[in-house]
């Protein structure tokens, strides 16, 4: 028996000193990576300043009306991943992508990441350029945070286009996350580990290689950092605050669906519900992931072109 609880202890200990050694292993080389990586990210937009910090915005185009563009949570390069919809809308329209703080190239922040505080710099960002009439368009939590924008700067709001955005009451959004693991696994190494042996998420999607490779960088650079956790953090207070928010009733709203959402209960009802709210509304279903558009871009802008004929009628 001495013998037996001997030999346990030894193999016990041994998987503990390799465990630990190999958390230092990819600790290591996560830092390591982590440098080279930030040497070859490359620049695009311009930094426009918000709050004392940088935010970066790209804008492209030249047209007669203006789509701003707002992107889901954890979206690492807004600006690269909306490439396939900007180039759907140019030339018709002037296409500006705002990368909130702690996405794509712009400072991270410890303010609270709550909705009053994002969309008061989304609009500092905009105001420093001298946008003051648009069409937002908002994927994912920007349709949360898109409540409180519209009733905050509605003579500036032309109409909200939602891509598979929000609604305040989806269920599950006061669920508690494993935040705390999360930012470990990346002090750790563990997420790049894991984002390696996922595969490429982009494959088969209008993405050049170089692309691909500028988001993977800024992915692992954004992913868990105190601006992502603390945004999180503050999902279910947002989305409760939301609850006692509707969009004003004569701003248009065109909101795309993933026709089949099989993750949330209710998901069609809960945006039929949203456009029915106001004067001139309207759902239109995809069959797609729910980052319509890197599939549906040309069917989106179809529809957001028709749409806003009709809103000018």
């Amino acid at each position: 028996m001495r013998k037996f609880l001997r030999i346990t202890l030894i193999v016990a200990a041994g998987f503990v000193a390799l465990v630990v050694a190999t958390l230092a292993t990819t600790s290591i080389v996560n830092v390591v990576a982590g440098n080279s990586e930030a040497e070859k990210i490359e620049p695009y937009g311009r930094l426009v300043p918000v709050d004392g910090k940088n935010m970066n915005v790209v804008v492209k185009g030249d047209g007669p009306e203006t789509v701003v563009l707002l992107p889901g949570f954890g979206t690492a390069a807004p600006a690269l991943d909306f490439k396939p919809l900007v180039a759907e809308l140019l030339p018709r329209y002037k296409v500006v992508v705002v990368e909130p703080f702690g996405y794509g190239l712009s400072d991270q922040t410890d303010k609270p990441r709550t909705t009053d505080n994002i969309t008061s710099e989304v609009h500092e960002a905009l105001a420093g350029l001298n946008i003051d009439r648009y069409v937002l368009m908002g994927h994912s939590i920007a349709g949360i945070y898109a409540l409180d924008y519209a009733n905050k700067y509605r003579a500036e709001v032309q109409a909200f286009v939602g891509i598979d955005s929000s609604v305040p009451n989806q269920p599950g959004m006061d669920d508690k996350l494993p935040i705390g693991a999360m930012k470990a696994a990346k002090a750790l190494g563990l997420t790049r580990v894991l984002v390696s042996m996922a595969g490429d998420p982009y494959d088969g999607l209008p993405y050049d290689e170089a692309t691909k490779e500028q988001i993977r960088m800024l992915s692992l650079k954004n992913t868990s950092t105190a601006t992502y956790s603390n945004e999180m953090e503050n999902f279910e207070r947002n989305f409760t605050a939301g609850k006692s928010q509707s969009f004003p009733h004569d701003l248009p709203v065109l909101e795309f669906v993933q026709a089949a959402n099989h993750d949330v209960e209710g998901w069609i009802p809960l945006h039929q519900q949203q456009v029915a709210s106001v004067d001139h509304g309207e759902m239109v279903t995809l069959d797609a992931t729910h980052y319509l558009h890197h599939t549906k871009s040309r069917e989106i802008v179809e529809n957001l072109n028709r749409f806003m004929v009709g809103v000018k009628k």
